[in-house]
């Protein structure tokens, strides 16, 4: 699937839209987008009403400092994990107290594959103090910046469904 800048301003814009309508507050937790997420969303002029901040949380180290996941589950699940994903939420939530988190870790390419997480395998994660957090893993094909791209836009729409059910 290719994923142009339109599609993503687009998501962004109707991530916008939702944010504003409930009166929410965001703020992304990314390693392989390395802020993609956040940059989209603050493409829109006056996107600071319900962006609070973003976090580039690439190495485990980052994660672990930054975001308090602990090194526990960064040894036993590595950082590509659905309980990586879920502690990043929980301390993107913590520490910039706003409404909705999203977090994303993946294995973008071209190196860093295995056979258990092979390149383009990408976890996800958004929540809300109020509500329970989601984890969705999604295997996207293509390039490096094609797989971020995907992960990008399935990020923003994933926040868009998680907002209009809140």
């Amino acid at each position: 699937m290719s994923v142009t800048d339109s599609d993503l301003e687009r998501a962004g814009a109707t991530l916008g839209d939702l944010l504003m309508q409930h009166e929410c507050t965001i703020a992304t937790a990314e390693s392989c987008t390395g802020g993609w997420v956040a940059k989209v969303l603050t493409d829109r002029a006056g996107s600071s009403a319900y962006v609070q901040g973003g976090l580039v949380t690439y190495s485990n180290a980052a994660k672990h400092e930054l975001l308090g996941v602990p090194e526990q589950n960064l040894e036993a699940f590595g950082a590509v994990s659905e309980p990586v994903v879920r502690d990043m939420v929980a301390g993107t939530l913590a520490v910039t107290g706003v409404d909705v988190a999203v977090a994303i870790s993946g294995v973008a390419g071209p190196g860093g594959g295995s056979d258990e997480k092979p390149v383009g395998t990408v976890w996800f994660a958004w929540g809300s103090s109020r509500d329970t957090t989601e984890a969705k893993r999604k295997r996207f094909e293509g390039d490096r910046d094609a797989v971020r791209r995907q992960a990008v836009l399935y990020a923003l729409q994933g926040v868009s469904e998680y907002v209009k059910r809140s």
